[in-house]
């Protein structure tokens, strides 16, 4: 775990996020000579034994240069066509500069909805792996061409953090146009003070944040620190350094004094945990008594029927729910029963659960294995 930045030189696996400031303008379309200075550093990270997953941007950017809609809104299927005409000059670009060092890499293109499902979120792990075994760099992308809101990451500092977490990361990098945090504005402020270490993302920090992107991003500092918030419950340091500065991520593998550096927290969630409160879309709500809470808040128990009282909505078995106490939310997690069957068995002891449903497959309606509460997610 990296809790200094000596630690850093000793990480095994990085996962590298790059913004679309970085690579993309708004009249040559693709910045090469950025992403061949930016290739050049993580091949010297690969040949020194260290694995690196790229996380980029600027597909959409892209396409809107070689369409000619910079300046103008485009609609949902417009977004969706210049991604579509933007991700192969992207690839192509990251092609060419590995290729120079003779690496290869490999294309994957995700959407939240891929990682919502445990399968998808295990194949996607699987690949990397192999690609890993294999020495093809994996480079990642939201698969903007068919992404909708209700699965779409937001931005690509948030799929850069699920990322480090399925891949298993030891550090995720975001790389913008920016030195890293400030404790206030750098371009209205000439006192502002960078901010070298973050060992826990608080109110305070966001306050610093603001919430402006680039012209072409659509990730600002806000964004990443809820990305460094993400990645660091998983176990994973997160560092927020410039991407104008040749050799930057040299220096910071180094343990030099350069962007922001974010700790490992001590409540670090389990990669299952962290698929549950941060993936994963609840279907539905299970309110509960005060005494069913109190078991949930303080003891950590597991949810049992006896302590429900309502259902509300439609939900599977096994699908992800978010357990209401008497003054909101307190969790989320995986139920073992639908919400018919739930409507039968609540408010009884779990000894009744065969004779109620004809069949009695789990005592408990959540597991405490399979469930999140929402302080320990940092909501």
């Amino acid at each position: 775990m990296i809790q200094t930045r000596s630690d850093i030189a000793h990480v095994r696996r990085v996962v590298v996020k790059i913004g679309s400031s970085l690579l993309a303008d708004a009249k040559s379309g693709i910045r090469q000579d950025v992403v061949d200075h930016l290739v050049n550093e993580l091949a010297a990270l690969i040949a020194a034994g260290k694995q690196v997953v790229v996380v980029t941007s600027g597909s959409v950017a892209l396409g809107r240069v070689r369409m000619n809609w910079v300046n103008r809104e485009l609609s949902v299927h417009e977004k969706q066509a210049a991604a579509a005409i933007g991700q192969p000059k992207l690839m192509r670009a990251y092609s060419k500069a590995f290729a120079r060092h003779r690496l290869s890499v490999a294309q994957m293109l995700l959407t939240k909805d891929d990682l919502r499902h445990r399968r998808r979120y295990l194949n996607t792990n699987n690949t990397s792996e192999t690609l890993f075994s294999a020495g093809v760099i994996p480079v990642v992308n939201e698969n903007d061409t068919v992404v909708v809101s209700e699965i779409k990451f937001g931005d690509n500092d948030s799929l850069g953090a699920l990322v480090s977490l399925v891949v298993d990361a030891d550090l995720l990098v975001m790389l913008t146009d920016v030195p890293g945090l400030y404790d206030s504005n750098p371009a209205k402020n000439a006192d502002a003070r960078r901010i070298d270490i973050v060992s826990h993302v608080n109110e305070e920090h966001l306050a610093m944040a603001g919430d402006t992107g680039s012209s072409f991003g659509t990730g600002g500092m806000a964004s990443k620190l809820d990305a460094a918030r993400v990645a660091t419950k998983g176990g994973v340091a997160s560092a927020i350094i410039s991407g104008k500065e040749i050799g930057i991520l040299t220096r910071l593998l180094n343990g030099d004094d350069v962007g922001t550096l974010f700790l490992c927290g001590v409540d670090r969630h389990s990669k299952r945990q962290h698929w549950i409160s941060e993936i994963l879309q609840a279907n539905g709500q299970i309110q509960v008594d005060d005494g069913a809470a109190h078991a949930l808040l303080e003891n950590g128990s597991s949810l049992l029927p006896i302590g429900v009282i309502d259902i509300r909505g439609v939900f599977d078995k096994g699908d992800c729910v978010e357990i209401v106490g008497p003054n909101g939310v307190i969790a989320k997690g995986l139920c073992n029963y639908t919400a018919e069957e739930m409507r039968q068995i609540m408010g009884h002891v779990s000894g009744d659960i065969e004779q109620l449903l004809g069949f009695h497959d789990f005592s408990s309606v959540i597991h405490r294995d399979n469930l999140v509460l929402i302080s320990d997610a940092g909501k």
